[in-house]
């Protein structure tokens, strides 16, 4: 039996060094699905793993791709399909690690048959947004598709582009292409997502992003400015610093921005995976109490499946 093990949860809240643990007890390699660690050009910003890190175990979908190269959920789920498909043929395990819950949903039971978007919808949409502000997207959304404003998250400047890209370039509502029937998979899984104290979090989160500027993160930001309106830099960490280097906020102003705006999308994260129904929280108790857990409920999995 095949068994992938997914760990989720909001960002700073330990998944990459939980994650390589888990690897390394079971003897396999990582799947990342993370949308923002995909792009080689993105670094600090993105907390990406670190060298030490990356070579303890392998890890796929880091450093994946460019900015410049069009990446989407879609190409998630065909791509890492294919190289779970291979993998799985000499291993028992994988571990998936992340907190885009687009592109794990799009991993565990497949995406929608959505039509492509044209290069003439991605740029009008794309300029609309850059030129309006999200309350052109969320008021396009109230005007073409109003079921799909009942359930969307009207916040998440992302999920809505992808939608008004693909009612303007069809014509149709985007609530008709959702019809949610999942795919079937050649493996089984096990979801949790880490829980930890949501005060403790943020805390963490405003250290983090202290370190990361510390780092060097407006020295990285100042070398993609020739790139910022492209949609993967569209994101929290670089759009701050770039209204900052535009001349729109002052330094401080855009730190406490990245900090605020950070603890928003931590906030959606625990909303996504929650809401889930199938991922199992793990309470901040020791590495090895929750791999012990885990490796329990591999166990039982397999003697279900072989009984």
């Amino acid at each position: 039996m095949k068994v992938l093990i997914c760990i989720g949860g909001p960002t700073a809240s330990g998944k990459t060094k939980l994650a390589i643990e888990l690897a390394l007890t079971l003897g396999c390699e990582i799947i990342s699905f993370d949308s923002r660690q995909v792009y080689r050009e993105l670094n600090i910003g993105v907390a990406k793993p670190s060298i030490e890190e990356l070579n303890a175990v392998r890890h796929h979908f880091i450093d994946h791709t460019s900015i410049i190269e069009p990446f989407n959920a879609a190409k998630f789920e065909n791509e890492a399909i294919t190289l779970l498909d291979s993998l799985f043929v000499d291993r028992d395990y994988m571990v998936a690690v992340g907190g885009t819950g687009l592109y794990i949903n799009a991993l565990l039971n497949g995406l929608d048959d959505i039509p492509d978007i044209s290069s003439a919808t991605e740029s009008y949409i794309e300029a609309q947004y850059a030129e309006k502000g999200i309350a052109w997207l969320q008021n396009f959304i109230l005007q073409n598709d109003s079921s799909y404003s009942q359930i969307a998250d009207m916040n998440n400047p992302m999920r809505l582009l992808r939608a008004s890209k693909i009612i303007h370039s069809s014509g149709k509502k985007y609530s008709d292409y959702r019809v949610g029937v999942p795919k079937k998979r050649n493996f089984s899984t096990l979801n949790y997502y880490l829980n930890p104290d949501r005060n403790q979090l943020y805390d963490k989160i405003n250290q983090r992003v202290d370190v990361m500027m510390d780092k060097g993160l407006l020295e990285e930001v100042k070398g993609l400015m020739e790139y910022k309106s492209l949609k993967p830099l569209m994101t929290v960490g670089y759009s701050e610093l770039f209204e900052h280097l535009d001349g729109v906020t002052g330094l401080e102003e855009a730190i406490s921005k990245i900090k605020q705006n950070t603890r928003r999308y931590a906030k959606r994260q625990f909303t996504w995976f929650k809401n889930q129904g199938t991922w199992h929280p793990l309470n901040p108790d020791t590495l090895e109490q929750i791999i012990q857990s885990i490796i329990k409920d591999i166990n039982d999995v397999e003697v279900h499946t072989k009984y």
